[in-house]
């Protein structure tokens, strides 16, 4: 648990904030900052620049809920909402718009504590599964232009394909540079001479 976290509060409600808020200084958090404006609220959000956000909106109209949302999308950081009422369609919303905890009712200072460190934990594994999910694409899409390249150089020069990857393994190295780039290299100059 790191208490030196910076949390934001987003909420209208100086009574409901206040319960969050006493939640978090008894789970030894001390630095946190209530938005009380929703209005530009991506700007306030960026301004106050926190390491988790937690949103409180008691009945929110489809503006608010677009707007948190947007800050959501755009401000990568550990949220947590909490709402007194709910609909299927709101919480996919939310959940599509990266909410990490979405809390239906049960506003008590008590639950925050929990609520923070299983907001945190869920963003902090997903993070790590969008970031495997794109290291992945990368690789993949790396393989298809070496074994494009790889194709192209067999077809010219008449070469297996372990020699045509041993010859673009070897360049690289001699080039220090990524295979990858050898292979992008080749087929850039291949479309150059069509």
């Amino acid at each position: 648990m790191d208490l030196t976290l910076k949390i934001v509060i987003v909420d209208e409600s100086p009574v409901r904030s206040a319960i969050i808020e006493e939640g978090l200084r008894e789970a030894g958090y001390s630095h946190v900052a209530r938005v009380a404006e929703t209005a530009n609220l991506l700007a306030r959000v960026y301004a106050v620049d926190p390491d988790v956000i937690i949103i409180d909106l008691e009945n929110p109209s489809r503006d608010v809920l677009e707007q948190m949302f947007q800050v959501s999308r755009v401000v990568k950081r550990p949220i947590a909402m909490f709402v007194d009422q709910s609909d299927a369609a709101s919480i996919q919303a939310s959940v599509d718009a990266g909410v990490s905890a979405y809390i239906v009712g049960g506003l008590a200072k008590e639950r925050v504590k929990s609520i923070l460190d299983l907001c945190i934990s869920r963003f902090n594994a997903f993070s790590r599964l969008q970031d495997e999910l794109e290291q992945v694409k990368s690789a993949l899409s790396d393989r298809k232009i070496i074994d494009r390249a790889k194709g192209m150089l067999m077809k010219v020069k008449n070469l297996s394909e372990e020699e045509a990857y041993s010859l673009m393994r070897s360049t690289a190295m001699r080039e220090k540079k990524k295979i990858v780039d050898i292979a992008q290299s080749i087929i850039t100059a291949a479309e150059m001479l069509k």
